[in-house]
C-alpha cells in the first residue's frame, strides 16, 4: 500500500530548503529543473481523457461518453490501466532522452466528471453523461485503473473542472453559477466526493467559472471548507489553464496578477496551469498579500504528488521496467475495440440489422463520416498508427463477398468552402448509390468542429457549443434525398451528444449510434453491423427533441426539467435506453443479504432472443420523501452476457446511499424510510416501455 506520510514528510524536507522563489516555481505545469538540489525538470500537464493524448502514438479508446455508454466499470477499470500502463512505458524513454516538454508527464488531467445538464455544451463529449450516480462510478473505475494499487501511483488521475462546469463556453471566464444548493450537492458534487473519498484521487482541476459569485480555482467554499474540510482531500489542486487570468480580466475580482494569485493560493489553489504564478506568486509574497508558509505548503503538495509517483532522485518503483512495446500492444488495441463494441447504442432495431451477407449484392455507404478520421476521434485524442474508418471496417469485413459502393453525399456542414456545383455532385453520385444498392448504410452525424471546446492554442479549429439539436442543413437535405429513393436504410449515427433525429430515424429500418468509437473504431462499428457481436450500450444521456431548447436557458444551472431525473417531457430516446440482437428482460428480484455495504438482491434474467449479447441489469429507485428527485434515479447496475435462450441469475448491490436523499438545505439525510425499486434493462418509463415493449420489474422496499 502506498504511504502517503512518507511522501509528505520527504516533500516538506525538500521544499524546506528552497528559496521563495524556487518555492513558488514549483507551483507552475513546468517547474524546472533546481539542480542544487537535484531536482529534475517534469511536466505536469499531461491528457488521458480516452487514451494518452497530445503525446504521440498512443492507443486511442472510444470518446469519454461512450465509454460512459458501456454501464460496465470493470472494462473502465481495464482502459485506465492501459492507458497508464502506456504512460510509464513513455515517460521511462522520455526520461532516457532527457525529454521533460509539455504532455510528457505521469499526471493526468483526466478525467472530466461534470454533469453534461446541457446538450448544447461543446464539451459534454468528454464527460461520463447526466447522470451523478454513472458519472461516480464509470469516473471511480478510471481513476483507480490510471492510479493503480502498487507502492507507487503508476500515474496520477485529475478529477475535473471542480464545479458546477457545463458551459456556455464563451462565458466560461466571466460568468457566475449559482444553482439551488440541493441542486449543487445532490447533482454538482457526488461524483467529485467518490473520487475523492473512494478513489483516493491524486489531483483536482478547479473550473474557469466563479460558484456563487467566487471563482472557482479561488473558491473557499470548494476548496477548503468541502474539498479539504469535508472530504478529507490530501493531494494537489491546479487550476484549469490561465484561469488564474481570469480573476481579474474575465471574473473582476481583484485588480492584478499578484492579488489574483493571492487569492487562489490563499483559498487552497496549489498549482497553476498557465504563467500567473511565474514570478507573480513570490512577488505577490513580497508585496504582502501572500505568507511564504503557504507557498511552500503548496509547493509541498506538488512535489508531494512527485514522490507519490515515485520520480523523484533516488526513488525506484514497480514501473520503471515497463517497455515502451507496451505502447499501442495487441492486447490494448483488443481492448479499445472491445470497448467500441460494448459502447455502441442500438436506438432502433428492423429487420436489416445484422446485415447478413448472403442476402446483399451491393451495399451502399454514404455520408460525410463514412470515410472521416476526425469523426473515429472525437477531442483530447493522441495519435494512433493505424485508423480504420467506418467504411474501410465494412470493406475489410465484407471482403470480396459483395460489391460496396460509397459516397459522401454531402460535407459535415454548411462552410464557405461547399459550392453548390459541389453539393450536386455529392448528391447526385449519393442518388446514384441509393439506387444501386441493395441496403443502404448512411453514415451521418458530427465531429469535433460542430461541438468541442472554447477554440484555444491546442484546438484552434473548435466552434464550441450547439445552437440546436438537429443534425447540420446538409445532412438532412441529402439524407432526404436518399431516403425517397426507398432502399432499406440503416442510420449510423457518430456524435458526442444528442442530436433529434426523429425525422430521419422515423424513414431508417435501423439506427445505430457509434459515438466518436476511437481510431480503430471501424472495425468494431463493422463487426456490429454484421453481427459478430451484439450491440449493449446504453444511453448515458437523454436524447431530447429540439423543441426542449425552447424551454431552458443555458445559463441556468438549474435541475428543473433538465436530465432524466427531473425531465418533465417525453424524451426521444431516454437515459439508459440501448436495444440489443437479442432479446433481455428482467424475470424477478428478491433481497439476499443486507449490512454496512448495502443491500444485495438476486435478479433473475433471460435472454429469449436468437442471439448471444451483453446487456445491462438497471436499477432505479424512487424514495416517499417529497424531497427525492421528480423521477426514478439510477442507484446499481451490472454489465452481464447471456447466450442465446439462457436464463441466469445475477447478484446486484445497493449501496446505503441509496436510500438517502437531499433536502431543500443540501444535506444529506435519511430518506422516508419507503421507496419503490425498479430492476430491468432501462429506465422504469412509458417511453422506455413503449420502445423496447418490457417493463422493469418493481418492487415496493421498507429500510
Amino acid at each position: 500500500m502506498r504511504d502517503r506520510r512518507e511522501a509528505e514528510e520527504k516533500a516538506k524536507a525538500l521544499a524546506a530548503q528552497m528559496t521563495l522563489d524556487e518555492a513558488a516555481s514549483m507551483l507552475h505545469h513546468s517547474p524546472p529543473a533546481i539542480e542544487r538540489l537535484g531536482i529534475p525538470p517534469y511536466g505536469f500537464w499531461n491528457e488521458a481523457l480516452h487514451g494518452i493524448a497530445r503525446a504521440g502514438i498512443a492507443t486511442v479508446f472510444p470518446q469519454a461518453i461512450a465509454m460512459a455508454a458501456m454501464f460496465d466499470t470493470e472494462t473502465m477499470r481495464k482502459i485506465g490501466e492501459a492507458v497508464s500502463t502506456e504512460a510509464r512505458a513513455k515517460f521511462n524513454e522520455n526520461c532516457r532522452h532527457g525529454d521533460f516538454d509539455l504532455f510528457k508527464g505521469l499526471t493526468f488531467w483526466s478525467p472530466n466528471v461534470n454533469i453534461f445538464r446541457d446538450p448544447r455544451w461543446g464539451r459534454g463529449q468528454e464527460t461520463y453523461g447526466e447522470d451523478p450516480y454513472l458519472t461516480a462510478r464509470t469516473a471511480c473505475a478510471y481513476i483507480e485503473g490510471i492510479q493503480g494499487n502498487g507502492t507507487y501511483l503508476r500515474a496520477a488521475a485529475t478529477a475535473k473542472h471542480f464545479a458546477v462546469h457545463s458551459g456556455p463556453e464563451a462565458l466560461r471566464h466571466r460568468m457566475d453559477a449559482e444553482p439551488s444548493m440541493k441542486d449543487f450537492r445532490e447533482t454538482y458534487l457526488p461524483a467529485f466526493e467518490a473520487c475523492v473519498r473512494e478513489a483516493e484521487v491524486e489531483i483536482v482541476m478547479g473550473a474557469y467559472q466563479r460558484l456563487f459569485h467566487e471563482p472557482c480555482c479561488g473558491s473557499g467554499l470548494l476548496l477548503k471548507k468541502i474539498l479539504r474540510g469535508e472530504w478529507g482531500f490530501r493531494g494537489h489542486v491546479v487550476s484549469d489553464f490561465e484561469a488564474i487570468e481570469d480573476f481579474y480580466i474575465g471574473h473582476k475580482v481583484v485588480k492584478s496578477r499578484e492579488e489574483a494569485c493571492a487569492l487562489a493560493l490563499n483559498n487552497g489553489c496549489d498549482g497553476n496551469s498557465g504563467y500567473s504564478y511565474i514570478n507573480s506568486a513570490a512577488d505577490a509574497c513580497r508585496h504582502g498579500l501572500i505568507s511564504e508558509e503557504t507557498i511552500r505548503a503548496a509547493a509541498v503538495h506538488m512535489l508531494t504528488t512527485r514522490y507519490m509517483l515515485g520520480i523523484m532522485p533516488g526513488q525506484e518503483t514497480e514501473y520503471d521496467k515497463i517497455s515502451y512495446e507496451k505502447v499501442e500492444c495487441p492486447e490494448h488495441i483488443a481492448l479499445a475495440l472491445e470497448a467500441c463494441k460494448k459502447s455502441c447504442v442500438l436506438l432502433k432495431k428492423g429487420s436489416c440489422l445484422p446485415l447478413d451477407l448472403s442476402k446483399i449484392g451491393t451495399l451502399g455507404v454514404i455520408g460525410p463520416n463514412a470515410n472521416s478520421r476526425r469523426a473515429l476521434m472525437g477531442n483530447y485524442y493522441g495519435s494512433s498508427s493505424r485508423y480504420i474508418t467506418v467504411l474501410e471496417g465494412i470493406q475489410d469485413a465484407a471482403g470480396e463477398q459483395i460489391r460496396i459502393l460509397t459516397s459522401n453525399g454531402s460535407g459535415l456542414f454548411e462552410d464557405h468552402t461547399e459550392f453548390n456545383t459541389e453539393r450536386n455532385n455529392l448528391m447526385s453520385e449519393a442518388l446514384t448509390v441509393a439506387e444501386r444498392s441493395d441496403v443502404v448504410l448512411l453514415v451521418l452525424g458530427l465531429d469535433e468542429r460542430l461541438e468541442a471546446e472554447e477554440p484555444d492554442a491546442s484546438n484552434p479549429d473548435a466552434l464550441g457549443d450547439r445552437k440546436d439539436l438537429y443534425l447540420p442543413a446538409v445532412q438532412r437535405e441529402m439524407a432526404d434525398a436518399v431516403l425517397k429513393i426507398g432502399k432499406p436504410t440503416v442510420l449510423v449515427l457518430m456524435a458526442g451528444s444528442c442530436l433529434d433525429i426523429e425525422e430521419i430515424a422515423d424513414c431508417c429500418d435501423s439506427v445505430l449510434l457509434c459515438w466518436y468509437p476511437g481510431a480503430r473504431g471501424g472495425k468494431a462499428v463493422a463487426d456490429l453491423l454484421f453481427g459478430k457481436a451484439s450491440p449493449s450500450g446504453k444511453l448515458p444521456v437523454t436524447f431530447y427533441r429540439n423543441s426542449w431548447l425552447a424551454g431552458h436557458d443555458f445559463c441556468d444551472y438549474g435541475m428543473t426539467g433538465r436530465t432524466y431525473r427531473y425531465l418533465n417531457e417525453e424524451p426521444l430516446y431516454p437515459f439508459g435506453y440501448g436495444l440489443t440482437y437479442g432479446d433481455v428482460s428482467v424475470t424477478g428480484a428478491e433481497p439476499v443479504s443486507s449490512g454496512k455495504e448495502g443491500v444485495t438482491f438476486r435478479v433473475g434474467a433471460k435472454n429469449e432472443g436468437p442471439m448471444d449479447t451483453e446487456d445491462v441489469i438497471e436499477v432505479y429507485v424512487k424514495d416517499a420523501s417529497p424531497f427525492a428527485p421528480k423521477n426514478p434515479r439510477l442507484c446499481a447496475y451490472k454489465k452481464i452476457f447471456l447466450a442465446a435462450g439462457e436464463e441466469r441469475t445475477f447478484e446486484v448491490t445497493l449501496s446505503p446511499e441509496t436510500f438517502l436523499i437531499y433536502n431543500d438545505a443540501g444535506e444529506h439525510i435519511a430518506g422516508a424510510g419507503h421507496c419503490a425499486l425498479w430492476f430491468g434493462t432501462g429506465q422504469p418509463d412509458a417511453r422506455s416501455a413503449k420502445l423496447t415493449g418490457k417493463h422493469p420489474v418493481r418492487l415496493e422496499w421498507k429500510y
